[in-house]
């Protein structure tokens, strides 16, 4: 479904209090992202209906599950939802089979309907039907419990960090199947998380919270751009880009391209045309007057400067890009930011030294 999701909590305890008022994209993947303690997994438990904001709001499109005004609240087991946790729970007693039948005894009539072949395909599991939990990695087992959240028909999948007790060898295992629920499945997902690279690998809607609070919220490379939140990111500042792949080199390098220009990468065999999602961090990326000739950069892009603020590393600054409407990020020192004149609608080259794929 499409419709835009509504959810306003406040939620007071002795030692801690949650106050959110979000709009969040009706399809997708929203992260809740911050620190422990942050209320992420709070939040995600009002909107499971799992605690019950005395002062809460929560709706799909026209489908409300809270309105306290109202006087209406609707318990967890009567909303079309799926809810993973961080532990798989499965029922030891059943097989994989029979715990994906669990899923689909409680469908919804209001959800989305799936069959089981196709998700436990979808979820690489096909193969495993027939076995025990106690015969599965941690990786599969988690695979499991988000095909009998699915089964289930839920209008929304929430997600919480479901791969924090995974290694990982577990993690790099399960990642390309959350990203094709991403790419196929119509319902939205939210989905908490403290890990940027799994945010930036998965996200298409982030928000921030801190202490209880909401700090931003927006598209994902709206926010991780933001230079007045350096300190949520730390090191791991930077944007993600959306390039494509152009051509595969002779020496072993794919060529992507962007609106803002050309980047190279270690060779990646996507067929040419096929988008992927990198990673460039902040202290990846150097500053230049003028194009550098005598260097071992081969990634340099136009950009004009944005705006620059002070980061929680004594002595730098970060400076925010715009590279043909693109926005990229610049870690440098302070000493070169006076050296090179750095200031806003000044004309430059960023290079960038490194760049992740993500998929």
């Amino acid at each position: 479904m499409s419709s835009a999701i509504q959810a306003r909590f406040r939620i007071e305890r002795r030692d801690f209090s949650l106050a959110v008022d979000l709009t969040l994209p009706g399809r997708g993947i929203t992260a809740l992202f911050g620190h422990s303690g942050s209320g992420k997994t709070t939040c995600l438990r009002a909107m499971a209906g799992l605690e019950r904001a005395a002062d809460g709001y929560f709706a799909i499109g026209d489908e409300v599950w809270q309105d306290e005004a109202a006087g209406c609240f609707v318990p967890t087991h009567q909303r079309a939802l799926g809810v993973v946790f961080q532990e798989a729970s499965l029922f030891p007693h059943l097989s994989v089979r029979g715990n994906m039948e669990f899923g689909q005894k409680r469908a919804s009539t209001a959800g989305l309907r799936f069959a089981l072949p196709e998700i436990a395909e979808m979820l690489g599991i096909d193969h495993l039907l027939a076995r025990n939990p106690a015969q599965l990695s941690g990786g599969e087992r988690q695979r499991v419990a988000i095909a009998r959240a699915l089964l289930a028909g839920p209008q929304i999948l929430l997600m919480d960090e479901p791969l924090a007790a995974l290694d990982l060898k577990r993690k790099l295992e399960i990642l390309p199947y959350l990203e094709r629920l991403h790419r196929e499945l119509a319902i939205p997902i939210i989905y908490v998380s403290h890990a940027p690279d799994e945010v930036a690998r998965l996200a298409d809607h982030l928000v921030l919270l801190d202490d209880g609070k909401v700090v931003a919220s927006g598209r994902l490379n709206e926010v991780l751009s933001r230079i007045d939140l350096p300190s949520a990111f730390a090191d791991d500042a930077g944007v993600v880009i959306e390039a494509s792949v152009a051509a595969h080199e002779a020496d072993d390098l794919t060529r992507l391209e962007f609106p803002g220009g050309t980047i190279f990468v270690s060779r990646h065999d996507e067929p040419v045309g096929t988008f992927l999602r990198c990673r460039i961090h902040a202290r990846d990326v150097s500053l230049a007057l003028v194009p550098q000739v005598h260097t071992s950069i081969l990634n340099c892009v136009g950009a004009v400067v944005v705006d620059l603020a002070p980061t929680a590393t004594p002595g730098h600054v970060l400076v925010k890009l715009d590279v043909a409407g693109e926005p990229l990020l610049a870690r440098i020192t302070r000493r070169s930011a006076e050296r090179l004149g750095i200031r806003p609608g000044l004309a430059l080259r960023a290079q960038i030294k490194a760049v992740a794929l993500l998929a």
